[in-house]
C-alpha cells in the first residue's frame, strides 16, 4: 500500500516534538551549517534527540543541507552530512549536486531550491538517484500532475505557509540589494519591502506599495486533488515559526490529510499514533499574510499583498460607526479583551489591542486611524493562543494486551498497531480469587493504564482471571512490558530509498545556465557526466548584477494590477520598480507567462 506523509517544519527540538505530537509523519530540520535558513540551525546532538523521539512513532527526520557550496566547503559539508546520518536522519534535502557525488549512505531529496518545475527535470533527478523531488510552489495542479506522471521519484509539494515570489533557488534579488544570498541561507527578504512602480522617466504609477509581497499559501482544501495527482508528501513551511504555530497548523492539516485518506483505501499515512487536539485547529489564527492557493488553478490575479507583508490574521469585519472610545462593526464579532486587531491606514498596517468587546461593539486601546469602512482583522486571538500554550495534546500508539494467569505464573503480551509485540512474565503461585469477575476486572484495569508512555492500551484480554493477582504485580509487569515494547519499536529497521546515480541519465539541456549556479568542482563533474556540454559561470558568484536577471517569477505585477499585456493595457512602455537607490526593470515573457526583474545599469 502506498504511504502518504504530512511533513512539518522544526526550528529546534521543542518544535519537532510539537510537530510529532500534533500528527506529523515527518519533520524537516536544519543542521549547524549549509541550510537555507541560517537562523534555524541545530547541532548534531539536538538532531539526534529529534530522531530518537520521532522514530518512536515511525516519524521520519529530514535534514536540510540545501545551500550552494564552494569548493572550500565541500569537506565540511560532507563531514556534517555524515554526522547527521550518524545522528539518525532519514533523508538529506539538498540543492547542490556535489552532495550527490559524496556516496552518502542516506536518502537524498532534491530541494525546492533545485527549482523543479518540469516533468523532464523531475524525471532526470529520479534517474540520477534522488528518491524525492520537492516542487516549486508556483505550479498548477495540471503541472503537478504531469510531473508526478513523469518520474519514479516521490513528489513532495508545499501546501501551507510563506511563498517565495521568485522561483526558488533562482532568485538573486536579496544578494543584489543587500549582499545577503538566499542561496546561501541568508535571504534579507527584499520582496517584502515597499516599492514604487514607475516608468523610469519620472512618472510614478504606484507609490510605496509591497509590489513583490504575496499572500501565504493554504491548500488544505485541495489535499484530495494532490493525492489524486500523485503527490505523496505535503509540506508545511515555517522553520522559523514558534511552537504554537506548529501545533495549530500541523493539527489542522492532520485532519485534512486524514479526511482525504479516508476516501482513498489504497493509501495510508506513513507513521503511527493518534493525536487528538484539545483545541479546534484553525490556521487563520496563526501567522498569516492572508491566504491564497497561489497558482494552483492557473496563473491569475489576486495573490498579492500590496498593503502589508506582515501577518494580518483573520478578517473580522468592516467598521460601520465610530465613537469617541470605540467602534461598531457591521456584524457581531467574536472578539475579546486581549485580542490583537489590525487595519491598513495610508498603506501601512496599524495594530492595537481590544480593551472590551460585546457583539458588534469594540473598544480598542487606541482609535487612531479607525474610520467607517475600515476593514478590521484579528492577528492575535488571546483565548485561542492561551489554549494552544496550555495544550496537553499527546500522541499515542494503540496497543492491545493479553494477560494469561496460571497456577504457576503470569504472562503479559503487548502488541501495537503495527504488530510489534513485547512479552513479560513472572513465575509465581496464584491462589483462587474470592470474586473472579472482580479480580479479572481489576487485572484488566491495571493492564490498561499506559501512564506517561507513548502507548494507549485499548482492548485487554484476561485469561485465568479466576486466580488472584496482586495489582502491584500487574502494574510492575505493565511498566516492564511497555518499556520492552518501546525498545522493540526502536530496534526495528527503518526503510530507506538509497538509490544509485544512473550514469546514463541525461540532463534535460546541453547547457547549465548561470541561474542554475554550478559553484564547485563536484557539481560541475556531475552535470558533465550527465551530458551537459556548456556550463555558464554561476550568477551567484557574479561580481555585478547590472543588466542581469535577478528574479524570474510566475507572479506578474501587470496581471495583478489589471494591466496584462495580452489584454490591451493602458500602461505602455517599460516599467520599473524602485526602492531607494535600488532600481529594476520589469521584463514580461508573455509566451511563458513570467515576469523578470533586470537590475538597472548604474
Amino acid at each position: 500500500m502506498k504511504t502518504v506523509e504530512l511533513l512539518a517544519p522544526a526550528k529546534d527540538y521543542l518544535s519537532a516534538v510539537a510537530a510529532v505530537d500534533s500528527g506529523a509523519d515527518a519533520v524537516y530540520i536544519g543542521g549547524a551549517r549549509f541550510g537555507a535558513r541560517q537562523a534555524a540551525g541545530n547541532d548534531v546532538g539536538e538532531i539526534a534527540r529529534v530522531a530518537d523521539y520521532a522514530h518512536r512513532f515511525g516519524v521520519r527526520v529530514h535534514a536540510t543541507l540545501n545551500t550552494l557550496l564552494w569548493d572550500s566547503e565541500l569537506e565540511d559539508a560532507e563531514a556534517q552530512a555524515r554526522e547527521l546520518i550518524a545522528a539518525g536522519v532519514d533523508a538529506l534535502i539538498v540543492q547542490d549536486m556535489a552532495l550527490r557525488r559524496m556516496n552518502l549512505p542516506v536518502e537524498l531529496h532534491a530541494s525546492t531550491q533545485v527549482s523543479v518545475r518540469t516533468p523532464a527535470m523531475a524525471r532526470f533527478l529520479g534517474e540520477a538517484g534522488f528518491a524525492r523531488v520537492i516542487l516549486e510552489r508556483a505550479l498548477s495542479l495540471d503541472e503537478i500532475r504531469a510531473v508526478c506522471a513523469a518520474t519514479d521519484a516521490e513528489v513532495e509539494c508545499f501546501v501551507h505557509g510563506a511563498i517565495c515570489v521568485g522561483y526558488s533557488g533562482r532568485c538573486f534579488l536579496s544578494r543584489s540589494v543587500s549582499g545577503r544570498s538566499g542561496n546561501r541561507g541568508a535571504c534579507s527578504q527584499p520582496c517584502r519591502l515597499p516599492w514604487d512602480l514607475t516608468d523610469g522617466a519620472g512618472h510614478t504609477y504606484l507609490k510605496s506599495r509591497h509590489l513583490l509581497s504575496v499572500r501565504d499559501m493554504n491548500l488544505s482544501q485541495r489535499i484530495g486533488d494532490l493525492l489524486d495527482a500523485g503527490v505523496t508528501s505535503f509540506k508545511i513551511e515555517g522553520r522559523l515559526k514558534d511552537v504554537n504555530y506548529i501545533r495549530n497548523v500541523v493539527a489542522a492539516y492532520r485532519q485534512a490529510v486524514d479526511q482525504a485518506l479516508a476516501a482513498r483505501p489504497g493509501l495510508r499515512r506513513s507513521s503511527v499514533g493518534e493525536s487528538i487536539p484539545d483545541f479546534a485547529p484553525d490556521p487563520s489564527k496563526s501567522f498569516t499574510r492572508g491566504e491564497s492557493q497561489f497558482f494552483f488553478d492557473g496563473r491569475r490575479a489576486g495573490v498579492a499583498s500590496f498593503d502589508t507583508p506582515k501577518s494580518v490574521g483573520e478578517r473580522i469585519g468592516r467598521v460601520a460607526q465610530v465613537g469617541p472610545k470605540g467602534f461598531r462593526l457591521e456584524r457581531p464579532a467574536d472578539l475579546a479583551p486581549g485580542d490583537g486587531i489590525c487595519f491598513v491606514r495610508d498603506g501601512e498596517l496599524v495594530g492595537t489591542h481590544v480593551n472590551a468587546a460585546e457583539g458588534p461593539r469594540v473598544e480598542p486601546n487606541r482609535m487612531d486611524g479607525i474610520a467607517p469602512g475600515t476593514e478590521i482583522f484579528r492577528n492575535y486571538d488571546h483565548r485561542f493562543n492561551k489554549l494552544l500554550s496550555a495544550s496537553r495534546m499527546r500522541r499515542a500508539i494503540p496497543v492491545t494486551a493479553l494477560v494469561e494467569v496460571t497456577a504457576s505464573g503470569i504472562r503479559l503480551v503487548f502488541t501495537d498497531c503495527e504488530g510489534i509485540s513485547a512479552e513479560v512474565g513472572r513465575a509465581a503461585e496464584f491462589a483462587a480469587a474470592k470474586n473472579p469477575d472482580a479480580n479479572a476486572a481489576a487485572v484488566r484495569s491495571q493492564a490498561a493504564r499506559s501512564g506517561d508512555t507513548i502507548f494507549a492500551v485499548g482492548g485487554v484480554e484476561v485469561v485465568g482471571g479466576e486466580r488472584f493477582v496482586p495489582a502491584s504485580l500487574v502494574a510492575e509487569l505493565r511498566r516492564e512490558g511497555l518499556e520492552k515494547l518501546l525498545q522493540a519499536r526502536a530496534a526495528r529497521p527503518r526503510s530507506h530509498r538509497i538509490l544509485p546515480e544512473n550514469p546514463a541519465a541525461r540532463y534535460p539541456s546541453p547547457t547549465v545556465t548561470a541561474e542554475e549556479n554550478v559553484t564547485n568542482r563536484l557539481a560541475e563533474a556531475f552535470y558533465r557526466d550527465h551530458g551537459v556540454q556548456h556550463i555558464e559561470p554561476p550568477l551567484e558568484l557574479a561580481p555585478s548584477f547590472e543588466g542581469r536577471c535577478v528574479m524570474r517569477s510566475a507572479y506578474c505585477i501587470r496581471r495583478e494590477i489589471g494591466e496584462c499585456l495580452r489584454e490591451r493595457p493602458r500602461l505602455q512602455g517599460d516599467l520599473y520598480i524602485e526602492h531607494g537607490a535600488q532600481r529594476y526593470r520589469l521584463e514580461f515573457d508573455c509566451a511563458h507567462c513570467e515576469m523578470k526583474l533586470i537590475a538597472a545599469e548604474k
